[in-house]
């Protein structure tokens, strides 16, 4: 399968939520339980990004996709931090866990917000844990979806989710636990929902390989499945890993580069997308600023790269 190079038109409006923020960014390592000298300390190791300015921001609870590392993503959630959110990407594991053990780990990072999250962030950064989003990557798009369902016995209220080309299965089969139904709006998620696809994720590099992103399982699924408010976007000319960081080092680095189709050139557009539609869906909903999203989902030009099947049902 020959790489794809987008050739879009450059719009000549440009909204602000694809652009860099106003907010200057820090990035926390917090250590896990074992190792931590922190009061509270997590479950699981933390990347966490947060504004340096004084303030109270919502927090994005994200989970890194299938065997990836947080800090792949550090572009992406420095450009959503800078619009003003704090970004929590938890390791969950680095030798994928069997069963429902990864939701499990994922629900306790969740339920440790309210006890620890304060203690390790700045003095001046206040969280505002009554406004707690779920994002994740790949499989881990899965495991937010879950956690949304009630699996793995959540304490933390949530108020959004957002799948980032969400994956619940392979041509194996789908991974535990098995939560899709194939019933249009099954889910019983009660917050509102966006889902943002690749037009490549589910194209396979060759005969034995398999795509990453296989279309029974992929985000055109879980969005059949979400009840509205729900959203929908596809990156068209992109891949299942466009969205991580450019020129990734290590050996899982190299294997998240090369075992996706990919799109052709920088990842910048994309992470720039994707940041600014998870920027527009959140203040569509909790900073009574509708413009921009609105914008987005009917004029889907103004977007870095060419969205294809943007749907919106507010209702």
């Amino acid at each position: 399968m020959a790489q794809i190079l987008e050739t879009k038109p450059v719009s000549s409006t440009v909204l602000p939520v694809f652009l860099a923020g106003k907010y200057q960014t820090q990035t926390i390592s917090v250590d896990s339980s074992s190792s931590s000298t922190t009061q509270s300390p997590p479950p699981k190791p933390l990347l966490i990004v947060t504004p340096s300015d004084e303030g109270t921001y919502p927090v994005i609870l994200f989970f890194p996709g299938f065997m990836l590392r947080n800090i792949y993503y550090t572009d992406l959630l420095n450009h959503i931090s800078s619009h003003g959110f704090i970004l929590v990407a938890p390791q969950l594991y680095i030798l994928p866990p069997k069963g429902i053990r990864e939701v499990e780990s994922a629900a306790q990072v969740a339920n440790w917000l309210q006890l620890g999250l304060q203690s390790v962030l700045p003095e001046n950064i206040e969280p505002n844990l009554k406004t707690v989003v779920l994002s994740g990557h790949s499989r881990s798009g899965k495991t937010a979806f879950a956690l949304a369902l009630g699996y793995g016995d959540p304490i933390q209220k949530f108020s959004a989710l957002i799948g980032i080309d969400p994956v619940a299965g392979n041509n194996f089969g789908t991974t535990t636990p098995h939560i899709l139904t194939y019933e249009p709006k099954s889910f019983d998620i009660p917050f509102p929902i966006t889902v943002i696809g690749t037009g490549l994720g589910s194209e396979s590099k060759g005969l034995i390989s398999c795509p990453c992103a296989p279309k029974k399982y992929n985000h055109e699924e879980f969005f059949n499945e979400s009840k509205p408010p729900r959203a929908h976007f596809t990156a068209k000319n992109y891949g299942h890993m466009d969205m991580l960081n450019d020129d990734l080092s290590g050996v899982i680095g190299k294997l998240a580069d090369s075992m996706c189709v990919n799109g052709k050139g920088p990842r910048d557009p994309l992470t720039r997308c994707i940041g600014g539609i998870v920027i527009a869906f959140l203040n569509y909903y909790f900073q009574d600023n509708k413009e921009d999203f609105n914008t987005i989902v009917n004029e889907p030009d103004v977007a870095p790269v060419v969205l294809d099947q943007v749907q919106f049902d507010a209702s």
